[in-house]
């Protein structure tokens, strides 16, 4: 089941008069575009809420909970309304083209679930920031204590620590292979703290490695406990962050494979490299889709989307890499 589009009226940055923001995805790879501010992040949860909602189970706080992915600091709902429009329609919907959900921010928080909940779709989110190498302990002290982490960063740790799947696809198992080629070994959880085993026998503590390494290690933890199966969506926050730029080309190519495995994927990168490399290696040109978001000489955001970067206007991210060739040429 793939998340087919979201509709934004009047939360955070995203401020409208009129109908609000609406963008249709793909069921394949979804790459969010566009310069700091423009709100990527805060579709990539909003995406993440909606499918933490689809779970059956309510537990006590959930709201809250949710409404932590955000933010660890927010109170109640009303912190994510946009703040020139605070007394207007508020809302986000994220539907599946059948069902939908929707978080009537002007409403006092209240939900519209329209056959939502109980669709049980399975999501991981990948914040920017690497956590694992806080995982000693931090579970335990996050329920103690209010914690300075918000949702997305506590589900990361939870998600990594349960246990390995006992099956691997022969598909699985090839990106596991390639994954373990470069950080040179497999992730282990031992005694609440995460570890790499170098191919040499050499257990490492995981916080001594590279902080790009890290996050390859984090992506071949999350495959080999299942978590990126068929019919599972997956948001990453700026995978090309403290990665080396040689591993593009091998995280474009995951990334294709598991979309290509059923996985809806939606990435939100400020590299143009990174995203034009998802581009030329893709075998449809259905596989990626790019939505571009930028602000209007309203003060508006406003967004386009496109399955090629050269038919997207406002590509800051383009816009910057040429700027540097200019340069470069006026050497």
């Amino acid at each position: 089941m793939a998340i087919k589009s979201i509709d934004i009226l009047n939360v955070m940055v995203f401020q409208y008069s009129g109908n609000g923001l609406k963008l249709k995805f793909c069921d394949g790879l979804n790459v969010l575009i566009g310069a700091n501010g423009m709100g990527k992040t805060t579709i990539l949860k909003m995406i993440y809420t909606a499918v933490q909602w689809s779970a059956e189970q309510t537990d006590q706080g959930k709201s809250k909970r949710f409404l932590s992915f955000f933010s660890n600091s927010l109170k109640d709902s009303e912190a994510l309304k946009n703040m020139d429009r605070k007394s207007d329609d508020c809302y986000y919907k994220v539907s599946d083209g059948t069902h939908s959900f929707v978080d009537g921010l002007s409403c006092d928080g209240s939900l519209n679930l329209e056959g939502w909940s109980g669709l049980n779709i399975q999501s991981v989110f990948i914040p920017t920031t690497e956590m694992l190498s806080h995982a000693k302990g931090f579970l335990a002290m996050n329920q103690k204590y209010n914690m300075p982490f918000d949702g997305t960063q506590i589900d990361i740790i939870v998600n990594a620590s349960l246990p390995e799947t006992r099956i691997i696809s022969p598909s699985m198992g090839g990106i596991l292979e390639k994954i373990s080629d470069v950080i040179e070994g497999t992730v282990i959880l031992e005694d609440d703290s995460f570890y790499v085993i170098k191919k040499n026998g050499q257990k490492i503590d995981f916080s001594l490695e590279a902080e790009g390494l890290r996050k390859m290690g984090l992506l071949w933890k999350l495959i080999r406990n299942g978590l990126l199966e068929e019919g599972t969506v997956l948001l990453w926050d700026e995978p090309e962050a403290n990665l080396n730029p040689e591993l593009y080309p091998l995280v474009a190519e995951i990334l294709l494979e598991l979309q290509k495995n059923g996985v809806q994927i939606f990435v939100a990168t400020h590299s143009y490299n990174f995203a034009k490399y998802l581009e030329i290696r893709r075998k449809n040109n259905n596989q990626v889709m790019f939505h571009n978001f930028y602000r209007g000489n309203d003060g508006m955001i406003y967004s386009q989307s496109a399955y090629k970067m050269d038919e997207i206007k406002e590509n800051h991210i383009m816009i910057a890499d040429n700027k540097l060739l200019d340069e470069i040429y006026d050497l």
